[in-house]
């Protein structure tokens, strides 16, 4: 038997999947903790994680899933880790860790970025880098640099999130081209290291990690964390790719024209290109997609809206009255499109790429207390997610990605009637939901790096859509009518 295990390593929780590599059938999934993980912000704009409670919570899945299925440790041939993009893990020469991990929706390194761009020169970066350094992982490390010298002065060695948890499997510590370049420190032109980035910010160039291929044996699991998992000893660790990377891989969006999105906590629309393009103001991100090669390129064009899920959540447990997601998603579905004139900007989690890295915070405009009820306010909310991506598929068009047909996973904000309507009518676009997730990703990639499937092709065996949501033509009108009101509420707020 081969088997495959797929973490999903998230900023709310950590996800694992068991699956049968010949059929492609998922045994056992298990998500720890059962409540979102606490992003700790000690200051407005701030979010912070310790890095040591994600490396707690991958045991805890692991416990979970040696409970739900019958297999001997010997059974898995391969892990493969996926992790929230972004976040900056510093360590020592002991590999213990300096300060908490500073993550993806965190702002504070925002003037940074644009110092940067404005100093290196804006055309340079987005020639070499296809992206302005932004609030992004390098940029973050400069902010330690010049706020925290004395944890400066112990880094050993700066990774992303993934690389973090690999490193306490293997002992190693190792990174990826696409890793590298979600951090902006990956030069496009040279195919290597941004020595343009690191130079600036006088960063030596031996925190970098070692860099090895995305699909590849990146170390083997070492006596130590094997027995804290309750796994096998030389069990090989063989991908890792950042949470959106990997969410299109798991929905097997690999090649041009292909196009992923999610609606977790932060939404994002995900588009594959072999064009090395860019955003010139960087409102949407080029990253290197987990199949590129110089051969063959193939880049990811990233649109995020970090206000998504985490809106819905926010109303969930402050104003729905006790309501459960479901519930909330019928009562938002028993008023009309536009909702009588209520509109919500989703822009409450920290600065916002498609608005120039503006943290222009949620607000709700056009309430009408002798009207609206908590089912308008639920209905603007859904509306205003999906707008606020289409928002953001303006920018990507630009690029030359165009959603014709969007793949998704049927979980998150996609399980709402509603959202998926609005989403494919608004976007113009018909949406493919697939029963996989993260985890099952990571787990399939892990199969493509340890060479037990041949390719990319034949890892997707078993994967099939349960469900195809078509533009609602009848609605088509009001969707345009009300998100040109939603709109010009946006340019209204960015010019205050």
């Amino acid at each position: 038997m081969a088997l495959l295990l797929g973490y999903d390593v998230g900023s709310s929780s950590v996800k694992a999947t068991l699956m049968d590599s010949v059929t492609g059938k998922v045994l056992a999934t298990a998500t720890s903790p059962e409540k979102e993980l606490e992003i700790i912000a000690q200051k407005p704009g701030w979010a912070e994680q310790n890095p040591e409670v994600w490396w707690n919570h991958v045991k805890l899945a692991a416990q979970k899933i040696k409970g739900k299925a019958k297999f001997e440790a010997s059974d898995i041939k391969a892990i493969g880790i996926s992790y929230q993009m972004h976040g900056l893990v510093l360590v020592d020469k002991n590999k213990q860790v300096l300060r908490p991990s500073i993550i993806w929706c965190d702002s504070r390194a925002v003037q940074i970025g644009q110092k940067a761009a404005a100093e290196i020169g804006e055309q340079k970066c987005l020639e070499s880098l296809l992206n302005l350094p932004g609030n992004f992982t390098a940029s973050k490390l400069k902010w330690v640099m010049e706020n925290e010298p004395d944890v400066f002065s112990k880094i050993y060695k700066m990774m992303l999130p993934g690389d973090y948890i690999a490193m306490k499997m293997t002992g190693e510590i190792k990174t990826t081209p696409s890793g590298l370049s979600e951090g902006i420190m990956w030069d496009f032109q040279k195919q290597g290291l941004a020595d343009l980035v690191l130079n600036y910010y006088g960063i030596p160039e031996e925190l970098i990690a070692e860099v090895v291929p995305t699909f590849s044996v990146q170390g083997e699991l070492i006596k130590e964390a094997a027995d804290e998992l309750g796994l096998k000893a030389g069990t090989k660790i063989s991908y890792r790719a950042g949470d959106q990377p990997n969410n299109a891989l798991s929905l097997n969006v690999l090649n041009p024209g292909e196009i992923a999105a999610t609606a977790g906590t932060s939404g994002v629309v995900y588009g594959i290109t072999e064009r090395s393009d860019y955003d010139s103001k960087s409102r949407v991100n080029t990253f290197v997609h987990v199949n590129h090669t110089q051969k063959t390129p193939r880049y990811g064009v990233l649109l995020c809206v970090n206000g998504t899920g985490i809106l819905n959540s926010w109303l969930k447990h402050n104003a729905s009255g006790g309501l459960d997601y479901d519930e909330m998603n019928k009562l938002a579905g028993s008023v009309d499109v536009d909702s009588e004139g209520l509109s919500i900007l989703p822009y409450g989690n920290g600065a916002e790429r498609t608005l120039e890295n503006s943290n222009l915070g949620a607000s709700i405009h056009g309430l009408n207390f002798n009207i609206h009820t908590r089912a308008h306010l639920m209905r603007a909310a859904q509306e205003g997610i999906v707008f606020a991506l289409n928002y953001g598929l303006g920018i990507m068009r630009q690029t030359g990605v165009v959603a014709k047909t969007v793949r998704a996973g049927d979980a998150n904000m996609f399980l709402s009637p509603l959202f998926g309507e609005a989403f494919a009518t608004v976007t113009e676009s018909t949406v493919e939901l697939y029963n996989t997730d993260g985890s099952q990703g990571a787990a399939r990639g892990a199969g493509i790096g340890a060479g037990i499937y041949k390719g990319p092709a034949d890892a997707f065996v078993g994967l099939e859509p349960v469900r195809t949501i078509e533009p609602n033509t009848k609605l088509a009108s009001a969707y345009k009518q009300a998100y040109k009101r939603w709109e010009d509420v946006l340019k209204k707020q960015l010019k205050a």
